[in-house]
């Protein structure tokens, strides 16, 4: 994250202004501070890095001093006015390079972003010590404010899209700024528009051309102009997406106008004026003016439209309902990093497997939970697909690697023999060092190989190919076991098996919790585990809940079962209690 001198000097150098040619534009205002307060020197000053530039000065003929001791660089630091009646009474300035310089006299006015940032100062200077009055101060920060337009103008091809010609992104931002200050608390909606769906959006670019997507953007763009009318200002985003306000009094309204920039965006198909199918999308999100951030409106807005495509609509108002998922997810997501480092957020519950034959218990599957400091008790179904695709995934991998090698060892060393089954996501089957690391666990804490067994979904190990593939392989070899977790849910499961590195197979709950009750299941898992023992495989049935189901797959010699009709998952030393008993 920047800190805000980063913040700052990122936005000073955004502008383009240092070192830039002199202006005349700028030079009229320093004349005219100069003039003002009938002093020498007036300069717009900017706070670099280490120095301060003048992009306009007036009784100097240097472009620059250092930062160090330069007043210019206080009215940054404090984004106030700094004035100093003389120079060499000050204790902090007397020794400056302005002071050296033979000046007395400073004051300066901040130059200020809309967005906060202040860039340097308009100031005036004087070899005699003097006073400043009230007057004068207002006046020195009018000069500023109008260096601050000018550099707005100058920079206003910024604020417009040049292939649309419209207003753009950050005009749209400092447009909702002016709007919450002329009337506060007035309702508005922002429709966002999105022609094209991303997805085909990218197909079109590759197939299509950039010059292509130019095109049915500019004319995307005239036909929304052309349908909003002069009520409101359109501003492009990007892509084909595009965002305008409106003051509509009731839902009705707001959908009706969505629909109807819908309706005029189809007819360009029609019309021949674009050759391809266009889908547009519409979402709408109310609000109140200053009451809201531009990015979380927009945030909003699309996530209206991403609702309304994915219900096949072609206008939605915005969800808090589905928001409050969405936010929900971002929570997770963000807070994942925190519960790692924490030492009472995620933790391990064991769940036993027991031979079918003896029901003597030989494993234990380690299963993840998480105790969230807000949200409280979190599913692993929800949060995990969640940070599997993420960078996270293997930073929490070997969280739970770690872990459950750690209680497995303690068991281990007082004479348990048990082994531990931990689930692997498809994204760790992509690293490449992956067995590697797995394996300097175990070494670490002095556990063998067969102590612990590695679970990989089947999908995962079709889907990633010959990496995933090489990282068991290594694994297998080292001695480590390997499971097909949710067998039976993913591809052609039977054809693929012979396929696959692995020594264990786990069929899923959803064939096993109706087993005793249903004909058809019981054949189809059947010729499953005759199946797997035919190419060496040995077979656990998960789900497992009643005694009919155990029976039956007694029958049908599988080898282990995991369910609740066995335990349920369990702490460490609730599962010794049980193991025990």
């Amino acid at each position: 994250m920047k800190t805000p001198e980063q913040a700052r000097l990122f936005a000073l150098h955004q502008l383009d202004l240092l070192d830039t040619l002199p202006s005349e534009s700028f030079d009229r205002i320093t004349r005219m501070a100069s003039q003002l307060f009938d002093l020498p020197i007036a300069a717009v000053s900017l706070t670099d890095v280490d120095r301060q530039w003048f992009k306009s000065r007036v009784g100097v003929d240097h472009w620059q001093i250092p930062r160090e001791k330069a007043p210019c660089a206080q009215v940054s630091d404090t984004s106030g006015v700094v004035v100093i009646t003389d120079m060499l009474a000050s204790r902090y300035y007397r020794d400056s390079h302005l002071a050296n310089s033979g000046i007395r006299f400073y004051a300066g006015a901040p130059l200020t972003t809309r967005e906060g940032y202040t860039l340097g100062s308009m100031c005036v200077l004087g070899t005699e010590p003097r006073e400043i009055t009230k007057q004068e101060r207002a006046a020195l920060c009018d000069l500023a404010a109008m260096v601050m337009a000018q550099i707005e103008l100058q920079h206003a091809f910024g604020r417009v899209d040049p292939l649309t010609g419209l207003a753009n992104r950050g005009q749209f931002d400092e447009d909702l700024q002016d709007l919450a200050l002329d009337a506060p608390g007035e309702r508005r909606v922002a429709l966002f528009t999105e022609v094209v769906e991303p997805s085909q959006l990218s197909a079109l670019h590759r197939t299509m051309g950039p010059a292509f997507l130019d095109e049915l953007t500019r004319v995307s763009a005239r036909c929304l102009q052309d349908a909003i009318g002069g009520e409101s200002k359109l501003y492009h985003l990007g892509g084909c997406q595009f965002i305008h306000l409106v003051a509509a009094d009731t839902d009705a309204d707001m959908i009706d106008h969505a629909l109807c920039l819908r309706e005029a965006l189809m007819s360009l198909e029609s019309a021949r004026e674009v050759p391809v199918l266009v889908r547009p999308v519409v979402g709408i999100a109310a609000f109140r003016l200053g009451e809201k951030a531009a990015f979380d409106i927009l945030r909003s807005a699309l996530a209206a439209s991403l609702d309304a495509r994915q219900m096949g609509a072609g206008a939605g108002a915005f969800s808090a309902a589905l928001d409050e998922h969405f936010q929900r997810r971002i929570m997770l997501l963000s807070d994942i990093g925190q519960a790692l480092e924490s030492d009472d957020e995620l933790y391990l519950l064991f769940q036993p497997r027991v031979s079918v034959a003896t029901g003597i218990c030989h494993g234990a599957e380690a299963l993840l939970r998480w105790h969230h400091p807000v949200l409280g008790e979190v599913s692993p179904e929800e949060f995990i697909p969640l940070i599997e695709n993420t960078p996270m995934a293997r930073p929490l991998t070997t969280w739970v690697v770690r872990r459950a090698i750690h209680q497995a060892a303690l068991w281990y060393r007082q004479g348990r023999w048990l082994r531990i089954s931990i689930n692997v996501s498809a994204t760790n089957l992509e690293e490449a060092d992956f067995a590697r690391r797995v394996l300097e666990a175990l070494r670490q804490a002095r556990l063998p190989a067969d102590a612990i067994e590695l679970e990989v979904t089947e999908s995962a190990l079709i889907g990633k190919g010959r990496a995933a593939a090489s990282q068991l392989e290594a694994l297998i070899a080292a001695g480590i076991l390997v499971a097909i977790d949710d067998f039976g849910t993913g591809y052609s499961s039977l054809s693929y098996l012979h396929e696959l590195p692995a020594n264990i197979v786990k069929i899923d709950r959803r064939f096993i919790t109706h087993l005793g009750e249903d004909a058809r299941t019981r054949i189809l898992v059947g010729s499953m585990i005759r199946m797997a023992h035919e190419l060496g495989f040995s077979v656990v049935a998960e789900g497992v809940e009643s005694e009919a189901a155990w029976r039956c797959l007694a029958r049908l010699a599988c080898d282990e079962i995991q369910g609740v009709l066995i335990a349920q998952p369990m702490a460490p030393q609730d599962f010794e209690a049980w193991w025990g008993g």
